[in-house]
């Protein structure tokens, strides 16, 4: 395909309202001016790509909008894939980057090149006995962080790479979560100008896999390995879990996107006269995990439950860690195949008996907490644009406000 031809697909095609204070933002959905805008950019444009996918749409209503796409080309072109980013901010030109280029994630092209990869580890982990190394993109998001894995035969390990003002909160979390039940990955070294950080694969089962094979951990083995964090003493220092300002930027988006013509806008509605009050008075009251869900957790063939992810442990609400989880299962019961979602079912329930009966917590407090979760989970459906966005968004409000009723 010629280089010159304009008219390269763009999926998902899905409108999007307009920011007044962001005018460049219709052009982040437009395949042509994508297209034009990002080839003289990438090398291999120099082929146009079969179609380029939205893969992840962050928008801050009148700040900020981060669109990531994938171009990928005929499988006769031999053309790998490619990861790429617009970003706009308010009163500034739009911008461009190429993954693993990313301006605030200065450690990341070091970290993906396997030369370069190599010669960190040298330098910030331990002397590597190998010339190769194979370097995995397992996480991607731009602006934010990244999940990478390094492995070279029997030595695997796992390197986050994120803002390098954001390294000291992750080492201080590994330390906190130390005090759990849960096994955790050591940390082998980081690396603080690049904000990397390796840690130790743990090699172990994934709990969401294998909740959809009906085989997931005893909700007894999770809270067993909670209770102990939940008891630990939080630093002084430590940052708090900021839920009321995870609840605002989410009301914000809901409010740009919707209108009151919408199915979800109803509900939104019922959802927020409950919610704010409720976000308003949250208080942190011990130290949690704080991000808990099932895809952040392994099985270890000795039946201990390892916690992977763990960067925003420090004072928090321990019924709002169960609370999410439990989000996290209702929405894969909703929006997953029925298989999976019977499953994910069955474990809401299960956990949910669990905690309350273990903890002796108010159900209805503990529905709030669920519920706010949801609501912050229901941006998935705008963050993942898909052309159905508006009845998917409409179906998770639904969810928050029956899980308030």
């Amino acid at each position: 395909m010629d280089a010159t031809v304009s008219n390269v697909p763009l999926y998902p095609q899905a409108g999007f309202p307009e920011d007044s204070r962001l005018p460049g933002l219709p052009q982040l959905f437009d395949g042509d001016w994508v297209w034009q805008a990002s080839r003289n950019s990438l090398p291999a444009w120099e082929t146009a790509p079969a179609h380029v996918r939205v893969r992840h749409f962050s928008h801050n209503p009148g700040r900020t909008a981060i669109v990531s796409y994938i171009a990928e080309w005929d499988p006769e072109e031999y053309i790998p894939s490619e990861i790429f980013t617009f970003r706009l901010d308010s009163g500034r030109p739009i911008s461009f980057s190429r993954y693993p280029q990313d301006p605030a994630l200065p450690g990341l092209e070091e970290a993906a090149h396997p030369d370069t990869a190599l010669r960190l580890l040298n330098r910030y982990v331990f002397a590597f006995p190998r010339r190769k190394l194979r370097v995995d993109m397992v996480r991607y998001r731009p602006g934010s962080r990244a999940v990478l894995r390094h492995r070279s035969g029997r030595i695997r390990l796992y390197v986050r790479v994120m803002r390098p003002s954001a390294l000291p909160n992750l080492l201080a979390a590994a330390e906190l979560v130390a005090y759990s039940g849960f096994a955790v990955p050591r940390v082998v070294g980081s690396w603080e100008e690049g904000g990397a950080v390796w840690l130790s694969e743990i090699p172990g089962k994934n709990v969401r896999r294998l909740m959809r094979r009906g085989k997931p951990p005893d909700p007894e083995t999770v809270l067993n390995a909670l209770e102990p964090l939940w008891v630990a003493p939080s630093p002084p220092d430590d940052r708090a879990f900021d839920l009321q300002g995870a609840y605002r930027r989410a009301k914000r988006t809901f409010n740009h996107a919707l209108n009151e013509a919408d199915e979800a806008w109803q509900f939104f509605g019922a959802a927020t006269r409950i919610l704010d009050p409720f976000a308003k008075s949250w208080r942190p009251s011990a130290t949690a995990h704080n991000d808990l869900y099932d895809d952040q957790m392994l099985l270890l063939p000795d039946g201990r439950v390892a916690i992977v992810d763990f960067e925003e442990a420090g004072p928090g609400d321990p019924m709002l860690d169960i609370g999410n989880f439990l989000a996290h299962l209702r929405w894969a019961s909703t929006f997953r195949q029925n298989r999976k979602a019977d499953a994910s079912t069955v474990y809401h329930q299960r956990l949910r008996s669990a905690a309350l009966a273990r903890f002796q917590w108010d159900p209805e407090e503990l529905n709030l907490r669920e519920a706010i979760c949801l609501f912050r989970l229901t941006t998935n459906t705008i963050r993942r644009l898909s052309s159905d966005w508006k009845e998917r968004t409409a179906q998770a409000m639904r969810l928050v406000v029956e899980r308030l009723d």
